[in-house]
């Protein structure tokens, strides 16, 4: 049984001249190995994933599989929008090294992305898949929302061992929990809620934040996990700023400019994305520059 109690970093895809940089790939993930973190998420939505080729996203997996120990998890992003690809894409993965998939709600037909659509979706992804599926939600992207109920139901495939829960809402995570199978993993995508979140079931965290602060969001999981909910506040209401900034307010573009800030690769993102401008990288470095100054938490 995989081990998805932990943090992920979902890391950006890096590129130069609009093409793949891989070696900043690997110059990345040699710096995030250095940190407890318990894998990567390569080709999630700050993979930039919609941008990316299939050819692209074979490079990108097998790179990072290369340069990471076989201790941590490679998660591979293969949602596409009919099953029949998301299938390929998710076979393609195993092939490039990937040790489990994660696999958005298809969202192109929003309003026929009924329960029963999905369910039939991901139970045929996992039937065909070679490696074990993660279920993706993230309503605010996709405007699709995976039920609780669904998840409950597909909880119990076999093949289908948790779900990366990016909505934001302590309740739906309350009742993903309380809902799926035993042994099924919650993981959280949200960072200004982790501490919340792991506070009502959550067993980890797939965090963008992860990619810039590695480090925090491991500690704050590790304090939860001891039971010091004082100190693990603190680390959340740390990392809570500079979190909404690289996501909900600059996204990608403001990932990659936080990565540029702290000493990684983070480049420009592709087209249609725009750099974030010089007054929001201001902001983040504010942000991180309130990180940095603050008091260490005691360990």
């Amino acid at each position: 049984c995989m081990n998805f109690c932990g943090v992920f970093a979902p890391i950006p895809t890096p590129f130069v001249d609009d093409e793949l940089d891989l070696g900043a790939l690997r110059d990345n993930l040699a710096r995030w190995m250095e940190t407890d973190l318990a894998g990567i998420v390569v080709l999630g939505t700050n993979g930039e994933s919609a941008q990316v080729n299939d050819n692209e996203a074979d490079e990108l997996i097998a790179t990072t599989r290369s340069v990471m120990p076989e201790s941590r998890l490679v998660i591979a992003g293969t949602g596409r929008e009919s099953t029949r690809a998301t299938v390929t894409a998710t076979r393609r993965a195993a092939d490039a090294g990937a040790n489990a998939v994660l696999v958005r709600t298809p969202s192109f037909f929003k309003r026929l992305m009924t329960e029963e659509a999905l369910i039939r979706h991901y139970t045929v992804v996992a039937d065909a898949a070679p490696i074990p599926v993660l279920l993706y939600n993230f309503s605010a992207a996709t405007g699709v929302n995976l039920s609780p109920i669904a998840v409950g139901k597909l909880s119990e495939h076999p093949n289908i061992i948790g779900i990366k829960e990016s909505g934001g809402s302590i309740e739906q995570v309350g009742d993903l929990v309380v809902k799926a199978s035993p042994g099924f993993s919650v993981l959280v995508g949200s960072a200004p809620t982790f501490f919340a979140s792991l506070c009502v079931g959550a067993i980890g965290g797939i965090l963008a934040l992860a990619a810039v602060q590695p480090a925090l969001c491991v500690k704050l999981l590790q304090l939860v996990q001891e039971h010091k909910l004082g100190q693990a506040l603190v680390v959340q209401r740390q990392l809570t700023p500079l979190a909404n900034l690289v996501t909900t307010v600059y996204g990608v573009p403001g990932l990659k400019a936080a990565l540029d800030l702290t000493g990684y690769y983070g480049g420009p993102p592709r087209y249609p994305l725009l750099p974030v401008r010089p007054e929001g990288i201001d902001q983040i470095r504010e942000a991180i520059a309130l990180i940095n100054e603050q008091i260490p938490v005691g360990s």
